[in-house]
């Protein structure tokens, strides 16, 4: 008996030092609770204690064990993951822009500012240098990052797609807080920003389908993906989505993180043709093929939408997968050519006229 209670103890303590650091560090996010619980407990996407994809998605799928992989991806060095000198970039004054200008500007990775029918919009802001838990995993490329909370401007709509590190930043969320006027989130999110301190009261949850209506000349539609959620040990506790952004003038998409799969040509049979995809176009490899595409499911995903031209994003500043920095942008740009929509490759911060159809720009990665 007396071995027995020690062994218990020993795992007890174990377990405790185990989850410490969640308990401790604010930026692991809450999931729903009480009553919100009870609205995401209504979703149709819900059940069994999880959200769930439309279609079978494993998370895993290469022929190693999860945890080998896990370990090689860690552990392994591989060539050329990091560009070897700063990516090129234009220090624009985000605050200083002009309101009514409508135009849209990449920040790095998946996150993006768009002013679009009068509205200052971020998505999916990770100021950070780094997207995890901790500040010293996953670190930025090298280079100096110019935009922070400080240099935006008051931010009519925040726009987060889920809830991983490199899309939902706890430090930047927490910083942008006094200028944030609304949100607009997935079924579940909102947990993690009134944990944080958001005000309810601006924080709007939708489910796959739902609309926002913002004002007379702007909608916002919550849209499906394929993907998953989670910050700590337990998954899909909160829904992952895509957007499309709608005026009387033209639509704007952005796809979240998602693998490739039928939504795409759902959503452009619903909204007939888009103005502008804004696509993930990174961190993928055939050991999770089914939650990040290939650039090749990229360039098809984008004709399944009538996409008139497409933004790749999900790369140029983290390192998530195997693949070289630049591979994202070179297989895309290959898989791009004939296509009816037109690439569009901006550099960091340089602006992207929504009003120029016709804009030129450069392959800066070559």
């Amino acid at each position: 008996m007396k071995r027995l209670t020690v062994c218990v103890v020993f795992i007890m303590l174990i377990a405790s030092a185990v989850s410490l650091p969640f308990v401790l560090n604010p930026g692991f996010g809450q999931a729903p609770q009480g009553s919100q619980l009870t609205q995401v407990e209504q979703s149709p996407h819900y059940r069994d204690g999880a959200f769930h994809n439309t279609l079978p998605t494993p998370g895993y799928t290469g022929d190693k064990g999860m945890i080998a992989a896990w370990w090689e991806f860690l552990v392994a060095k591989r060539e050329n993951a990091r560009p070897p000198q700063p990516l090129p970039l234009v220090p624009t004054d985000i605050a200083g822009l002009p309101q009514a200008q409508e135009t849209l500007i990449w920040l790095g990775h998946s996150s993006w500012y768009l002013q679009l029918s009068g509205k200052r919009i971020l998505i999916d802001p990770v100021f950070s240098n780094y997207a995890a838990p901790f500040s010293f995993l996953n670190k930025a490329f090298a280079g100096h990052y110019p935009w922070t909370a400080h240099t935006m401007p008051d931010i009519d709509l925040l726009i987060i797609s889920h809830d991983h590190y490199d899309h939902l930043d706890y430090a930047t969320i927490k910083a942008l807080m006094p200028k944030i006027k609304r949100a607009i989130v997935p079924l579940g999110v909102g947990s993690h920003l009134r944990y944080w301190g958001m005000n309810s009261d601006i924080i709007e949850e939708r489910d796959w389908n739902q609309s926002v209506r913002v004002d007379d000349s702007l909608m916002v539609h919550v849209l499906p993906a394929r993907h998953f959620s989670g910050r700590g040990i337990k998954r899909n506790q909160t829904l992952w989505a895509s957007f499309m952004f709608e005026t009387p003038e033209q639509r704007i998409y952005y796809s979240g993180d998602s693998g490739y799969g039928p939504h795409f040509k759902a959503i452009g049979e619903q909204f007939g043709t888009v103005d502008l995809a804004i696509m993930e176009n990174g961190q993928y490899d055939q050991d999770w093929k089914y939650i990040h595409m290939m650039p090749e499911e990229t360039a098809r995903a984008a004709q399944d939408l009538h996409a008139k031209a497409v933004l790749p994003g999900h790369a140029g500043r983290f390192v998530l997968a195997k693949h070289t920095w630049d591979d994202p942008y070179k297989r895309l740009a290959f898989a791009s050519r004939n296509k009816d929509y037109r690439l569009l490759t901006p550099k960091l911060g340089e602006q992207v006229n929504l009003a120029d159809p016709m804009q030129p720009f450069t392959a800066w990665w070559e």
